[in-house]
C-alpha cells in the first residue's frame, strides 16, 4: 500500500480470479505510468476477495465494505470474478452485485470504440463507423434479484423472476444519457425498450424518454425495439453515439458492441454513481481455462483504468491511456486475439513505456 497523501486520489484494487490476477498488474503498471507523466499521484490499496478467499474463509463481500469504500476511496478497479470451484460463481455474484448495489453504481457505461479498421468483423466500416456507447441503468431491471422458485426439483416447478423499473430508475438513467451526450458534444441518443411485447415496465420507459428528451432539445432523440436496434448496430453502427437501456438489454448490447470493435479482450467499463465512489473493469470474465498462461489481453483493464482516470478529472490521463492502445493495436503490440503476438506482461510493459516516453 503507498504512502496517502491528501492530493492523492485513492483506488481500491480487486484483482479476483483467473486471468484478472493477471490483467490487472498490467492494467496497474499503466495507470502508474500515466500518472507519474502527468505529475499525478496515486494511493493504491489491494484486496484479496475472491475465489481463493471465499473458498478459504467464506469471504466474499465483507458487510463493511461499501461503508469503507464510501469514506475511504475514489474509486475501485476491478479484475474479473469467476471460477468453477465456487458453484453458481455466488462469490462474484456477492461481489460485484453486492458492490453495484449497495454503492448504488447506477450507471453501466461502455464505449463501443474501433481503433483499427482490421479488428471489426463488418465489411467495409472504419474507426469513423463504430464509436458510440452503451449506457445502461445498471441497478433494476431482470438482474435486481427479485423471483424465485415453487416446487424446486419437481416435474411441477416454477421459477419467476421479476422485471423492475421504477420511475425514479428510468428517469436517472435517461437523463444521465442525455447529458453524458450534451457533455461530449454528440448529437444522438438513442433508447431501447421492448414495449410492444413488455407492457407495463417498458411501457414506463417509453412514457418517461418522451418526457425527458423534451429538456434536451438540441439532441436529436430516436427509439428502437431492442431486436431491431442489435440488427441496426450491426447493419449501420455509424447511426449511432449514445445508447441507453435498460439492465438486460444494455448487457447485451454492450457485448456485441464490444464484437464490432475487436472482442472483449479490449472492451472496458464503468459502474458509476456520478459525484461518489464508481468501480471501472475490463468486459471479459475470469477465462479459467486460459489463466496463468500469460496470453490474456490486458487492454481492457489498461483501458478500464483509462476511464477511471477520466472519472476523477484526469482527463489528460485517461486520453493518454487510450491513445497508448490504440498505438499499440495499429503497431501490433498485442496478444493473439488481436493479432499479436506479446504476452500479457510484454503488452503493459510496452503501454507503460509508450506512457513514460510521450
Amino acid at each position: 500500500m503507498h504512502q496517502r497523501s491528501r492530493s492523492a486520489r485513492r483506488i481500491a484494487i480487486i484483482p479476483g480470479d483467473g486471468i484478472g490476477k493477471e490483467v490487472i498488474p498490467e492494467a496497474i503498471k499503466v495507470l502508474k505510468a500515466a500518472a507519474t507523466a502527468g505529475g499525478r499521484e496515486i494511493a493504491l490499496t489491494e484486496f484479496d476477495w475472491g475465489a481463493d478467499r471465499y473458498l478459504r474463509d467464506g469471504t466474499a463481500l465483507p458487510p463493511d465494505a461499501p461503508e469503507m469504500f464510501r469514506r475511504d476511496f475514489d474509486a475501485i478497479l476491478l479484475g474479473a470474478l469467476g471460477d468453477p470451484r465456487v458453484p453458481g460463481n455466488q462469490h462474484g455474484a456477492d461481489i460485484l452485485l453486492g458492490l453495484r448495489f449497495q454503492l448504488d453504481l447506477y450507471v453501466n457505461e461502455r464505449p463501443c470504440v474501433l481503433f483499427e479498421q482490421n479488428l471489426t468483423p463488418l465489411k467495409g466500416r472504419s474507426e469513423k463507423d463504430i464509436h458510440f456507447h452503451v449506457i445502461r441503468e445498471n441497478t433494476e431491471g431482470l438482474y435486481a434479484g427479485m423471483g424465485g422458485f415453487f416446487k424446486k426439483g419437481t416435474a411441477d416447478e416454477i421459477a419467476t423472476q421479476e422485471d423492475i423499473n421504477t420511475r425514479k430508475g428510468v428517469e436517472r438513467i435517461l437523463r444521465y444519457a442525455f447529458e453524458f451526450a450534451r457533455r461530449r458534444g454528440y448529437r444522438r441518443v438513442c433508447m431501447s425498450d421492448k414495449s410492444n411485447a413488455l407492457a407495463y415496465g417498458h411501457n414506463l420507459w417509453t412514457r418517461v424518454f418522451a418526457e425527458v428528451r423534451g429538456d434536451y432539445p438540441e439532441i436529436e432523440a430516436s427509439h428502437m425495439y431492442i431486436d431491431n436496434l442489435l440488427l441496426q448496430m450491426v447493419r449501420d453502427p455509424a447511426q449511432f453515439q449514445v445508447i441507453v437501456t435498460c439492465n438486460l438489454f444494455g448487457d447485451i448490447a454492450g457485448d456485441l458492441g464490444a464484437a464490432l470493435i475487436g472482442g472483449l479482450g479490449i472492451a472496458p467499463s464503468g459502474n458509476i454513481h456520478p459525484g461518489r465512489v464508481s468501480l471501472f473493469e475490463p468486459v471479459h470474465g475470469s477465462a479459467p481455462d486460459i489463466a496463468g498462461e500469460n496470453i490474456a489481453n490486458p487492454m481492457g483493464a489498461a483501458l478500464a483504468a483509462g476511464m477511471m482516470c477520466t472519472y476523477l478529472g484526469w482527463t489528460a490521463e485517461g486520453q493518454a491511456i487510450e491513445d497508448a492502445v490504440r498505438a499499440a493495436i495499429r503497431e501490433g503490440k498485442t496478444t493473439s486475439d488481436v493479432g499479436g503476438s506479446l504476452t500479457t506482461r510484454q503488452v503493459g510493459d510496452w503501454l507503460a513505456g509508450k506512457l513514460a516516453s510521450a
